[in-house]
Protein backbone atom coordinates (compact mmCIF):
# COMPACT_ATOMS: atom_id res chain seq x y z
CA UNK A 1 0.00 0.00 0.00
CA UNK A 2 1.27 3.48 -0.92
CA UNK A 3 1.59 6.22 1.64
CA UNK A 4 -0.43 9.43 1.23
CA UNK A 5 2.67 11.55 0.71
CA UNK A 6 3.74 9.49 -2.30
CA UNK A 7 0.29 9.80 -3.91
CA UNK A 8 0.36 13.57 -4.32
CA UNK A 9 0.26 15.39 -1.02
CA UNK A 10 -2.40 17.60 0.45
CA UNK A 11 -5.77 17.46 -1.27
CA UNK A 12 -7.83 19.93 0.80
CA UNK A 13 -7.18 22.23 3.70
CA UNK A 14 -8.99 25.14 5.34
CA UNK A 15 -5.86 26.31 7.11
CA UNK A 16 -4.98 29.18 4.74
CA UNK A 17 -8.51 30.46 4.10
CA UNK A 18 -9.22 31.87 0.63
CA UNK A 19 -6.45 31.18 -1.85
CA UNK A 20 -5.27 33.16 -4.88
CA UNK A 21 -5.99 31.13 -8.04
CA UNK A 22 -2.85 32.42 -9.78
CA UNK A 23 -0.08 31.88 -7.22
CA UNK A 24 -1.96 29.41 -4.94
CA UNK A 25 -1.05 31.34 -1.75
CA UNK A 26 -3.43 32.71 0.89
CA UNK A 27 -4.90 36.07 -0.22
CA UNK A 28 -3.17 37.87 2.66
CA UNK A 29 0.23 36.68 1.34
CA UNK A 30 -0.54 36.96 -2.39
CA UNK A 31 1.87 39.13 -4.32
CA UNK A 32 0.46 38.72 -7.82
CA UNK A 33 -2.89 40.47 -7.31
CA UNK A 34 -1.92 43.55 -5.35
CA UNK A 35 -4.04 46.59 -6.02
CA UNK A 36 -3.87 47.15 -9.78
CA UNK A 37 -3.00 50.59 -11.08
CA UNK A 38 -5.93 52.68 -12.23
CA UNK A 39 -6.73 52.16 -15.88
CA UNK A 40 -5.67 55.08 -18.05
CA UNK A 41 -8.62 57.16 -19.21
CA UNK A 42 -9.06 59.58 -22.09
CA UNK A 43 -10.38 62.29 -19.75
CA UNK A 44 -14.02 61.76 -20.69
CA UNK A 45 -16.53 60.44 -18.17
CA UNK A 46 -19.18 58.32 -19.89
CA UNK A 47 -22.67 57.95 -18.43
CA UNK A 48 -25.21 55.45 -19.69
CA UNK A 49 -28.43 53.71 -18.70
CA UNK A 50 -28.32 49.89 -18.59
CA UNK A 51 -30.97 47.26 -18.00
CA UNK A 52 -29.16 44.19 -19.32
CA UNK A 53 -28.86 41.40 -16.74
CA UNK A 54 -30.81 43.33 -14.11
CA UNK A 55 -34.29 41.94 -14.54
CA UNK A 56 -35.42 44.94 -16.61
CA UNK A 57 -34.55 47.46 -13.91
CA UNK A 58 -32.66 50.56 -15.04
CA UNK A 59 -29.24 51.41 -13.63
CA UNK A 60 -27.17 54.51 -14.40
CA UNK A 61 -23.55 53.51 -15.02
CA UNK A 62 -20.62 55.97 -14.84
CA UNK A 63 -17.34 54.88 -16.46
CA UNK A 64 -14.03 56.67 -16.84
CA UNK A 65 -14.23 58.85 -13.75
CA UNK A 66 -10.72 59.92 -12.69
CA UNK A 67 -9.27 58.98 -9.32
CA UNK A 68 -8.35 55.98 -7.25
CA UNK A 69 -10.78 53.54 -5.63
CA UNK A 70 -11.37 55.76 -2.58
CA UNK A 71 -12.15 58.78 -4.79
CA UNK A 72 -14.62 56.70 -6.80
CA UNK A 73 -16.34 55.57 -3.60
CA UNK A 74 -16.69 59.19 -2.43
CA UNK A 75 -18.01 60.30 -5.83
CA UNK A 76 -20.42 57.36 -5.87
CA UNK A 77 -21.75 58.32 -2.43
CA UNK A 78 -22.31 61.91 -3.56
CA UNK A 79 -24.10 60.83 -6.75
CA UNK A 80 -26.31 58.37 -4.88
CA UNK A 81 -27.22 61.01 -2.28
CA UNK A 82 -28.02 63.58 -4.97
CA UNK A 83 -30.24 61.10 -6.83
CA UNK A 84 -31.85 59.78 -3.65
CA UNK A 85 -31.18 56.15 -4.51
CA UNK A 86 -28.82 53.29 -3.84
CA UNK A 87 -25.97 51.95 -5.87
CA UNK A 88 -22.46 50.56 -5.77
CA UNK A 89 -18.90 51.07 -6.96
CA UNK A 90 -17.23 48.04 -8.52
CA UNK A 91 -14.54 47.38 -11.12
CA UNK A 92 -13.87 51.09 -11.61
CA UNK A 93 -17.49 51.92 -12.45
CA UNK A 94 -20.16 53.67 -10.41
CA UNK A 95 -23.68 52.26 -10.58
CA UNK A 96 -26.66 54.29 -9.37
CA UNK A 97 -30.00 52.52 -9.16
CA UNK A 98 -32.63 54.01 -11.45
CA UNK A 99 -32.62 56.15 -14.59
CA UNK A 100 -30.71 59.26 -13.43
CA UNK A 101 -28.55 59.89 -16.50
CA UNK A 102 -29.41 63.58 -16.93
CA UNK A 103 -29.01 64.41 -13.23
CA UNK A 104 -25.68 62.53 -12.98
CA UNK A 105 -24.35 64.22 -16.13
CA UNK A 106 -25.28 67.65 -14.76
CA UNK A 107 -23.61 66.94 -11.39
CA UNK A 108 -20.42 65.70 -13.05
CA UNK A 109 -20.30 68.75 -15.35
CA UNK A 110 -20.65 71.02 -12.32
CA UNK A 111 -17.61 69.27 -10.79
CA UNK A 112 -15.59 70.16 -13.89
CA UNK A 113 -15.55 66.80 -15.68
CA UNK A 114 -15.96 66.41 -19.43
CA UNK A 115 -19.06 64.21 -19.71
CA UNK A 116 -20.58 62.27 -22.61
CA UNK A 117 -23.74 60.22 -22.79
CA UNK A 118 -22.89 56.70 -23.92
CA UNK A 119 -25.25 54.14 -25.38
CA UNK A 120 -28.71 54.96 -26.69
Amino acid sequence: MKSRSSIGGLVYSTEGGRMCPACRRPLAQCSCSRTPAAAPTDGIVRVQRETKGRGGKAVTVVRGAPGDAAALVRLGQELKAACGSGGTVKDGTIEVQGDHVEKVMLLLQQRGHKVKRAGG
